[in-house]
């Protein structure tokens, strides 16, 4: 797909970053690693990746605030247009050697998602949309999501709250009232990764709560140009406002989203 001018800034900058993440993930044992919190690490290749990412996108676009998980936000000239940035979504996989990471950038304008990019560097997969465009994988792939009518053939993916996370007993009783209807559920551990694939059609739908909106603000629209449904785990719930997150292709949106919400 031919994209706009942000969008090759941004599909630029993942890749520049991306290089720079491949060769640390080589050398993964030497990496030096800090604490943020229980269960989620910050590395030096993930300050580094951010900093790649600030200085292409910003150095293009200067006028434009930024979001980065690392950094914190900053507002820009422009009011109306900010990046959106997670340099290394899947922290624990890169830093265990688990080639499953991605970076994700995605532009905002006016409290709307109009671009998003998903990276995964260790794949070379580049998964990207444009608001009214359509979604991509590398150069003329077109995104949809699959096509499954049926629950029971259905594979689903979310993420397992870790260390202290509060989410956990709602996520356990979301699996037992799911996995009896479907073919499986999996726990990969990128929620970026995990929308892309949704839209990709290799996993059928995804739901997630406590996330940030660096998490998923790209793979929202990605899933969403794909053909997808994405609303919150609530129907009332605004995921980029709330970071929970529920979607699937429109044959079993609602058989999914009532079991995941008959609580």
């Amino acid at each position: 797909m031919q994209g706009s001018a942000n969008l090759n800034i941004m599909i630029k900058a993942a890749r520049k970053a991306g290089r720079s993440l491949v060769k640390d993930f080589r050398e993964v044992e030497n990496l030096q690693v800090s604490m943020k919190g229980a269960g989620d690490f910050v590395s030096r290749a993930d300050l580094a990746a951010e900093n790649i990412l600030k200085e292409e996108l910003m150095g293009a676009r200067p006028t434009y605030g930024w979001l980065g998980e690392e950094g914190g936000g900053e507002d820009g000239k422009d009011p109306t247009r900010r990046w959106i940035v997670d340099p290394l979504d899947g922290t624990t996989n890169f830093l265990h050697g688990l080639p499953h990471w991605a970076i994700s950038i995605a532009l905002e304008h006016k409290g709307q998602i109009v671009a998003g990019v998903v990276f995964d560097a260790a794949k070379d997969e580049m998964f990207y949309a444009e608001k009214g465009a359509g979604a991509w994988l590398n150069d003329s792939k077109r995104l949809r999501v699959s096509g499954r009518t049926r629950m029971i053939e259905a594979v689903f993916a979310t993420g397992v709250p870790f260390a202290a996370k509060r989410t956990l007993p709602a996520t356990l009783k979301d699996l037992a009232r799911l996995m009896p209807e479907c073919a499986g559920v999996r726990r990969f551990g990128s929620a970026a990764l995990d929308l892309a694939y949704v839209a990709a059609g290799r996993y059928d739908g995804y739901w997630e709560r406590e996330l940030n909106i660096w998490d998923i603000a790209a793979g929202y629209l990605i899933v969403q140009e794909a053909g997808g449904l994405v609303e919150g785990v609530r129907k009332d719930q605004d995921p980029l406002e709330t970071g929970s997150i529920l979607c699937a292709n429109n044959e079993i949106f609602s058989h999914f989203a009532k079991t995941i919400r008959d609580a």
